[in-house]
Protein backbone atom coordinates (compact mmCIF):
# COMPACT_ATOMS: atom_id res chain seq x y z
CA UNK A 1 0.00 0.00 0.00
CA UNK A 2 1.29 3.30 -0.67
CA UNK A 3 1.34 5.74 2.06
CA UNK A 4 1.42 9.75 1.87
CA UNK A 5 2.48 12.30 4.87
CA UNK A 6 -0.04 14.59 6.30
CA UNK A 7 1.61 16.30 9.12
CA UNK A 8 2.50 13.55 11.45
CA UNK A 9 0.64 11.21 10.08
CA UNK A 10 0.87 8.37 7.44
CA UNK A 11 -2.28 7.83 5.87
CA UNK A 12 -3.19 5.38 3.28
CA UNK A 13 -3.06 6.51 -0.74
CA UNK A 14 -6.52 4.60 -1.22
CA UNK A 15 -9.57 5.21 1.82
CA UNK A 16 -12.33 3.28 1.95
CA UNK A 17 -15.07 5.40 1.20
CA UNK A 18 -18.44 4.62 2.67
CA UNK A 19 -21.34 6.21 1.03
CA UNK A 20 -21.49 2.86 -1.66
CA UNK A 21 -21.38 -0.16 0.82
CA UNK A 22 -22.68 -3.47 -0.03
CA UNK A 23 -26.42 -3.39 0.33
CA UNK A 24 -29.16 -5.84 1.12
CA UNK A 25 -31.53 -6.82 -1.50
CA UNK A 26 -30.99 -3.87 -3.66
CA UNK A 27 -32.01 -1.18 -0.21
CA UNK A 28 -29.86 1.41 0.08
CA UNK A 29 -30.57 1.98 3.63
CA UNK A 30 -29.99 -1.86 4.55
CA UNK A 31 -26.43 -2.18 4.65
CA UNK A 32 -25.03 -5.73 4.33
CA UNK A 33 -22.75 -5.70 7.94
CA UNK A 34 -21.20 -9.10 7.43
CA UNK A 35 -19.76 -7.88 3.77
CA UNK A 36 -18.69 -4.71 5.10
CA UNK A 37 -16.64 -6.48 7.94
CA UNK A 38 -15.49 -8.80 5.73
CA UNK A 39 -14.12 -6.23 3.49
CA UNK A 40 -12.67 -3.74 6.04
CA UNK A 41 -10.95 -6.92 7.30
CA UNK A 42 -9.19 -7.24 4.25
CA UNK A 43 -8.85 -3.74 4.00
CA UNK A 44 -6.98 -3.62 7.05
CA UNK A 45 -4.66 -6.42 6.31
CA UNK A 46 -3.64 -4.69 2.69
CA UNK A 47 -2.73 -1.58 4.76
CA UNK A 48 -5.71 0.87 4.58
CA UNK A 49 -5.82 2.70 7.12
CA UNK A 50 -8.61 5.64 5.68
CA UNK A 51 -12.18 5.14 6.89
CA UNK A 52 -14.92 8.10 5.59
CA UNK A 53 -17.95 8.02 6.44
CA UNK A 54 -20.58 10.53 6.64
CA UNK A 55 -24.31 11.29 8.55
CA UNK A 56 -26.21 10.66 5.24
CA UNK A 57 -24.82 7.71 3.80
CA UNK A 58 -27.17 4.63 3.66
CA UNK A 59 -29.99 7.02 4.72
CA UNK A 60 -27.98 7.30 8.07
CA UNK A 61 -26.52 3.76 8.32
CA UNK A 62 -23.22 4.15 7.27
CA UNK A 63 -21.51 5.36 10.45
CA UNK A 64 -23.08 2.57 12.10
CA UNK A 65 -21.96 -0.20 9.83
CA UNK A 66 -18.52 1.18 9.48
CA UNK A 67 -18.61 1.70 13.77
CA UNK A 68 -19.30 -1.72 13.92
CA UNK A 69 -16.63 -3.10 11.21
CA UNK A 70 -13.73 -1.87 13.11
CA UNK A 71 -14.80 -2.09 16.48
CA UNK A 72 -12.35 -4.87 16.49
CA UNK A 73 -9.45 -2.91 16.05
CA UNK A 74 -7.45 -0.91 18.34
CA UNK A 75 -7.97 2.84 17.89
CA UNK A 76 -4.78 3.95 16.80
CA UNK A 77 -4.24 1.37 13.92
CA UNK A 78 -7.12 3.09 12.03
CA UNK A 79 -8.46 7.02 10.84
CA UNK A 80 -12.17 7.12 10.97
CA UNK A 81 -13.34 10.29 9.31
CA UNK A 82 -17.10 11.81 8.89
CA UNK A 83 -18.91 14.81 8.19
CA UNK A 84 -21.14 17.55 9.52
CA UNK A 85 -24.50 17.20 7.24
CA UNK A 86 -24.68 20.94 6.01
CA UNK A 87 -26.13 19.86 2.81
CA UNK A 88 -29.86 19.79 4.60
CA UNK A 89 -30.46 23.57 5.61
CA UNK A 90 -32.72 21.70 8.38
CA UNK A 91 -29.65 20.47 10.86
CA UNK A 92 -27.37 23.82 10.76
CA UNK A 93 -28.99 24.67 13.74
CA UNK A 94 -27.98 20.89 14.93
CA UNK A 95 -24.56 21.05 15.28
CA UNK A 96 -23.83 19.70 19.08
CA UNK A 97 -27.12 17.02 18.90
CA UNK A 98 -25.44 15.73 15.87
CA UNK A 99 -21.86 15.81 16.88
CA UNK A 100 -22.56 13.67 19.84
CA UNK A 101 -24.92 11.32 17.59
CA UNK A 102 -22.00 10.36 15.21
CA UNK A 103 -19.65 9.16 18.04
CA UNK A 104 -22.52 7.18 19.67
CA UNK A 105 -23.16 5.66 15.77
CA UNK A 106 -19.52 4.92 15.10
CA UNK A 107 -18.32 3.92 18.84
CA UNK A 108 -15.63 6.21 19.15
CA UNK A 109 -14.37 8.89 21.70
CA UNK A 110 -13.00 10.92 18.59
CA UNK A 111 -12.96 11.64 14.97
CA UNK A 112 -9.60 11.87 13.60
CA UNK A 113 -10.99 14.49 10.33
CA UNK A 114 -13.86 16.10 10.69
CA UNK A 115 -15.12 17.56 7.59
CA UNK A 116 -18.17 21.05 6.80
CA UNK A 117 -19.94 18.75 4.56
CA UNK A 118 -20.61 19.48 0.64
CA UNK A 119 -19.63 23.31 0.85
CA UNK A 120 -21.55 25.05 -2.19
CA UNK A 121 -24.05 27.56 -3.76
CA UNK A 122 -27.18 26.29 -1.83
CA UNK A 123 -25.44 26.14 2.01
CA UNK A 124 -22.54 28.96 1.95
CA UNK A 125 -24.67 31.56 3.51
CA UNK A 126 -25.44 29.43 6.08
CA UNK A 127 -22.06 27.73 7.12
CA UNK A 128 -21.10 31.37 7.47
CA UNK A 129 -23.64 32.84 9.70
CA UNK A 130 -22.39 32.75 12.75
CA UNK A 131 -26.01 32.68 14.34
CA UNK A 132 -25.68 28.96 14.13
CA UNK A 133 -22.30 28.05 15.86
CA UNK A 134 -20.75 25.58 13.58
CA UNK A 135 -17.19 26.82 13.31
CA UNK A 136 -16.71 27.59 16.76
CA UNK A 137 -18.30 24.22 17.64
CA UNK A 138 -16.41 22.71 16.21
CA UNK A 139 -13.32 24.53 16.99
CA UNK A 140 -14.18 23.87 20.18
CA UNK A 141 -14.16 20.11 19.80
CA UNK A 142 -10.76 20.42 17.97
CA UNK A 143 -9.46 21.81 20.93
CA UNK A 144 -11.05 19.88 23.38
CA UNK A 145 -9.41 15.81 21.21
CA UNK A 146 -12.87 14.72 19.82
CA UNK A 147 -11.57 16.03 16.65
CA UNK A 148 -8.10 15.83 15.41
CA UNK A 149 -8.29 17.47 11.77
CA UNK A 150 -10.79 19.94 10.47
CA UNK A 151 -11.83 20.30 6.90
CA UNK A 152 -14.12 20.83 3.96
CA UNK A 153 -15.53 19.21 0.99
CA UNK A 154 -17.13 21.26 -1.57
CA UNK A 155 -19.18 20.13 -4.30
CA UNK A 156 -19.58 24.06 -5.39
CA UNK A 157 -17.90 26.37 -7.72
CA UNK A 158 -14.68 27.89 -7.23
CA UNK A 159 -16.44 31.37 -5.96
CA UNK A 160 -18.26 28.99 -3.02
CA UNK A 161 -14.82 27.60 -2.27
CA UNK A 162 -13.08 30.97 -1.93
CA UNK A 163 -15.91 32.51 0.28
CA UNK A 164 -16.23 29.67 2.63
CA UNK A 165 -11.96 29.55 2.65
CA UNK A 166 -11.96 33.80 3.10
CA UNK A 167 -13.77 32.81 6.55
CA UNK A 168 -12.33 30.21 8.02
CA UNK A 169 -9.38 29.06 5.41
CA UNK A 170 -6.88 29.73 7.89
CA UNK A 171 -8.32 26.97 10.56
CA UNK A 172 -9.01 24.45 7.68
CA UNK A 173 -6.33 21.47 7.28
CA UNK A 174 -7.29 19.55 3.98
CA UNK A 175 -10.38 19.84 2.28
CA UNK A 176 -12.38 17.51 0.14
CA UNK A 177 -13.03 17.69 -3.26
CA UNK A 178 -14.64 16.03 -6.48
CA UNK A 179 -11.53 15.04 -9.35
CA UNK A 180 -11.01 13.21 -11.94
CA UNK A 181 -9.85 13.06 -15.74
CA UNK A 182 -12.99 14.60 -16.67
CA UNK A 183 -13.77 17.22 -13.87
CA UNK A 184 -9.76 18.54 -14.12
CA UNK A 185 -11.65 20.94 -16.97
CA UNK A 186 -15.53 19.97 -16.23
CA UNK A 187 -15.87 20.88 -12.79
CA UNK A 188 -12.60 23.35 -12.73
CA UNK A 189 -11.06 21.22 -10.26
CA UNK A 190 -7.61 22.35 -11.80
CA UNK A 191 -8.62 25.69 -11.07
CA UNK A 192 -9.95 24.78 -7.24
CA UNK A 193 -6.37 23.11 -6.25
CA UNK A 194 -4.74 26.29 -7.32
CA UNK A 195 -6.74 28.03 -5.07
CA UNK A 196 -6.12 25.26 -2.32
CA UNK A 197 -2.62 25.78 -3.27
CA UNK A 198 -2.91 29.43 -1.97
CA UNK A 199 -3.85 28.38 1.63
CA UNK A 200 -1.55 25.35 1.66
CA UNK A 201 -3.58 22.78 2.03
CA UNK A 202 -3.51 19.04 0.71
CA UNK A 203 -6.31 17.57 -1.67
CA UNK A 204 -8.75 14.67 -0.94
CA UNK A 205 -10.18 13.20 -3.94
CA UNK A 206 -13.92 11.88 -3.71
CA UNK A 207 -15.61 10.66 -7.26
CA UNK A 208 -12.15 9.80 -8.85
CA UNK A 209 -13.94 7.07 -11.40
CA UNK A 210 -17.18 9.91 -11.26
CA UNK A 211 -19.52 7.13 -9.94
CA UNK A 212 -18.34 4.58 -11.93
CA UNK A 213 -18.83 6.77 -15.23
CA UNK A 214 -14.74 6.11 -15.84
CA UNK A 215 -14.59 2.17 -14.56
CA UNK A 216 -15.36 1.44 -18.51
CA UNK A 217 -14.57 3.34 -21.71
CA UNK A 218 -15.47 3.04 -25.16
CA UNK A 219 -12.94 0.24 -27.25
CA UNK A 220 -11.71 2.70 -29.03
CA UNK A 221 -10.40 4.81 -25.88
CA UNK A 222 -9.72 1.72 -24.43
CA UNK A 223 -7.17 0.51 -27.18
CA UNK A 224 -5.39 3.79 -27.15
CA UNK A 225 -5.60 3.09 -23.53
CA UNK A 226 -4.25 -0.20 -23.70
CA UNK A 227 -1.20 0.48 -26.55
CA UNK A 228 0.19 3.07 -23.84
CA UNK A 229 0.06 0.54 -20.64
CA UNK A 230 -0.94 -2.99 -21.48
CA UNK A 231 -0.91 -4.16 -18.15
CA UNK A 232 -3.06 -1.64 -16.69
CA UNK A 233 -6.74 -1.90 -16.18
CA UNK A 234 -9.18 1.15 -17.20
CA UNK A 235 -10.39 2.07 -13.65
CA UNK A 236 -7.01 2.41 -12.80
CA UNK A 237 -5.87 5.08 -15.72
CA UNK A 238 -8.28 7.00 -12.70
CA UNK A 239 -6.39 6.33 -10.14
CA UNK A 240 -2.51 6.76 -12.01
CA UNK A 241 -4.08 10.21 -12.91
CA UNK A 242 -4.31 11.26 -9.46
CA UNK A 243 -0.94 9.69 -8.64
CA UNK A 244 0.22 12.34 -11.20
CA UNK A 245 -1.02 15.38 -9.00
CA UNK A 246 1.52 16.28 -6.06
CA UNK A 247 -1.55 17.83 -4.12
CA UNK A 248 -3.53 15.00 -3.64
CA UNK A 249 -3.10 13.19 -0.40
CA UNK A 250 -5.83 10.86 -0.27
CA UNK A 251 -8.20 9.15 -3.00
CA UNK A 252 -11.41 7.84 -1.44
CA UNK A 253 -13.10 5.12 -3.85
CA UNK A 254 -16.81 4.10 -2.81
CA UNK A 255 -16.41 0.71 -2.87
CA UNK A 256 -19.48 -1.75 -2.99
CA UNK A 257 -18.25 -5.25 -3.57
CA UNK A 258 -15.24 -7.66 -2.45
CA UNK A 259 -13.94 -7.25 -6.10
CA UNK A 260 -14.21 -3.62 -6.33
CA UNK A 261 -11.62 -3.37 -3.31
CA UNK A 262 -9.18 -6.46 -3.92
CA UNK A 263 -8.96 -4.26 -7.56
CA UNK A 264 -8.32 -1.24 -6.25
CA UNK A 265 -5.84 -1.86 -3.79
CA UNK A 266 -3.76 -3.87 -6.51
CA UNK A 267 -3.64 -0.59 -8.20
CA UNK A 268 -2.26 1.37 -5.04
CA UNK A 269 0.37 -1.39 -4.15
CA UNK A 270 2.57 0.84 -6.83
CA UNK A 271 2.87 4.44 -7.53
CA UNK A 272 2.46 5.09 -11.30
CA UNK A 273 2.34 8.42 -12.02
CA UNK A 274 1.68 9.10 -15.90
CA UNK A 275 4.16 10.81 -18.40
CA UNK A 276 3.13 13.70 -20.32
CA UNK A 277 2.26 11.30 -23.69
CA UNK A 278 0.01 9.50 -21.53
CA UNK A 279 -1.59 12.35 -19.73
CA UNK A 280 -2.15 14.00 -22.66
CA UNK A 281 -4.03 11.12 -24.48
CA UNK A 282 -5.80 10.85 -20.83
CA UNK A 283 -7.25 14.64 -21.23
CA UNK A 284 -7.94 14.26 -25.21
CA UNK A 285 -10.13 11.29 -23.94
CA UNK A 286 -11.72 12.94 -21.54
CA UNK A 287 -12.79 15.95 -23.89
CA UNK A 288 -14.30 13.81 -26.27
CA UNK A 289 -16.51 12.59 -23.71
CA UNK A 290 -17.73 15.48 -22.91
CA UNK A 291 -19.50 16.81 -25.91
CA UNK A 292 -21.49 19.66 -24.01
CA UNK A 293 -22.98 22.60 -25.41
CA UNK A 294 -20.04 24.74 -26.04
CA UNK A 295 -20.76 28.29 -24.18
CA UNK A 296 -17.75 30.16 -23.59
CA UNK A 297 -19.48 32.04 -21.43
CA UNK A 298 -18.94 35.41 -23.21
CA UNK A 299 -22.19 36.80 -21.49
CA UNK A 300 -23.60 38.72 -24.48
CA UNK A 301 -26.47 36.54 -24.13
CA UNK A 302 -27.07 37.67 -20.56
CA UNK A 303 -27.50 41.34 -21.53
CA UNK A 304 -30.50 40.92 -23.90
CA UNK A 305 -32.25 38.64 -21.88
CA UNK A 306 -35.48 40.17 -20.65
CA UNK A 307 -35.90 37.57 -17.70
CA UNK A 308 -32.24 38.35 -16.68
CA UNK A 309 -31.24 34.48 -16.81
CA UNK A 310 -27.80 34.25 -16.09
CA UNK A 311 -27.55 31.73 -19.02
CA UNK A 312 -23.73 30.62 -19.04
CA UNK A 313 -24.10 29.54 -15.33
CA UNK A 314 -27.55 27.60 -16.50
CA UNK A 315 -25.70 26.03 -19.40
CA UNK A 316 -23.27 24.77 -17.50
CA UNK A 317 -25.37 23.08 -14.93
CA UNK A 318 -27.31 21.51 -18.26
CA UNK A 319 -24.14 20.30 -19.31
CA UNK A 320 -23.43 18.99 -15.81
CA UNK A 321 -26.49 17.42 -15.52
CA UNK A 322 -26.99 16.27 -18.95
CA UNK A 323 -22.96 14.49 -18.55
CA UNK A 324 -24.03 12.89 -15.05
CA UNK A 325 -27.87 11.81 -16.68
CA UNK A 326 -29.62 13.52 -13.55
CA UNK A 327 -27.75 13.33 -10.40
CA UNK A 328 -27.67 16.38 -7.13
CA UNK A 329 -25.14 18.99 -8.35
CA UNK A 330 -27.36 20.98 -10.38
CA UNK A 331 -30.67 20.81 -8.66
CA UNK A 332 -28.33 21.92 -5.63
CA UNK A 333 -26.99 24.33 -7.32
CA UNK A 334 -30.21 25.83 -8.63
CA UNK A 335 -31.70 26.16 -4.85
CA UNK A 336 -29.75 28.90 -4.40
CA UNK A 337 -31.27 30.58 -7.18
CA UNK A 338 -34.57 32.39 -6.76
CA UNK A 339 -37.13 30.50 -8.96
CA UNK A 340 -38.15 33.72 -11.68
CA UNK A 341 -34.32 32.78 -12.46
CA UNK A 342 -34.54 29.24 -13.49
CA UNK A 343 -34.31 27.45 -16.93
CA UNK A 344 -38.38 27.28 -17.03
CA UNK A 345 -38.52 31.18 -17.13
CA UNK A 346 -37.08 31.31 -20.72
CA UNK A 347 -39.68 32.72 -22.81
CA UNK A 348 -38.22 31.32 -25.68
CA UNK A 349 -38.07 34.63 -27.32
CA UNK A 350 -34.56 33.76 -29.07
CA UNK A 351 -33.11 37.48 -28.35
CA UNK A 352 -29.98 35.86 -26.66
CA UNK A 353 -29.42 33.71 -29.60
CA UNK A 354 -29.55 36.61 -31.74
CA UNK A 355 -26.22 37.39 -30.80
CA UNK A 356 -24.59 34.29 -29.40
CA UNK A 357 -20.74 33.77 -31.11
CA UNK A 358 -21.67 30.29 -30.76
CA UNK A 359 -24.39 30.02 -32.73
CA UNK A 360 -26.46 28.32 -29.29
CA UNK A 361 -29.78 27.34 -29.63
CA UNK A 362 -30.58 28.57 -25.83
CA UNK A 363 -34.01 28.26 -25.81
CA UNK A 364 -34.11 24.69 -26.82
CA UNK A 365 -31.30 23.97 -23.60
CA UNK A 366 -33.72 26.01 -21.48
CA UNK A 367 -36.54 23.97 -22.55
CA UNK A 368 -34.57 20.50 -22.41
CA UNK A 369 -33.40 21.34 -19.04
CA UNK A 370 -35.96 22.01 -17.49
CA UNK A 371 -37.53 19.19 -18.80
CA UNK A 372 -34.85 17.20 -17.37
CA UNK A 373 -35.02 18.82 -13.99
CA UNK A 374 -38.84 18.03 -13.42
CA UNK A 375 -38.73 14.11 -14.85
Amino acid sequence: MIYREFQELKLSALGMGCMRLPVVNGDDGVVDEAAVKEMVEYAMKKGVNYYDTAWGYHNGNSEIAIGKALAGYPRESFYLTTKFPGYDLANMDKVEEIFEKQLEKCGVEYFDFYLFHNVCEMNIDAYLDPKYGIFEYLMKQKENGRIRHLGFSAHGDYGVMKRFLEAYGEHMEFCQIQLNYIDWTFQGAKEKIELLKEYHLPVWVMEPLRGGRLAALPEEDSKKLKKLRPEEGIPAWAFRFLQTIPEVTVILSGMSNFEQLQDNIRTFESDRPLNGEEMKTLLEIADNMMNGVPCTACHYCTSHCPQGLDIPMLIKLYNEHSFTGGGFIAPMALMAVPEEKHPGSCLGCRSCEAVCPQQIKISEIMADFDAKLKA
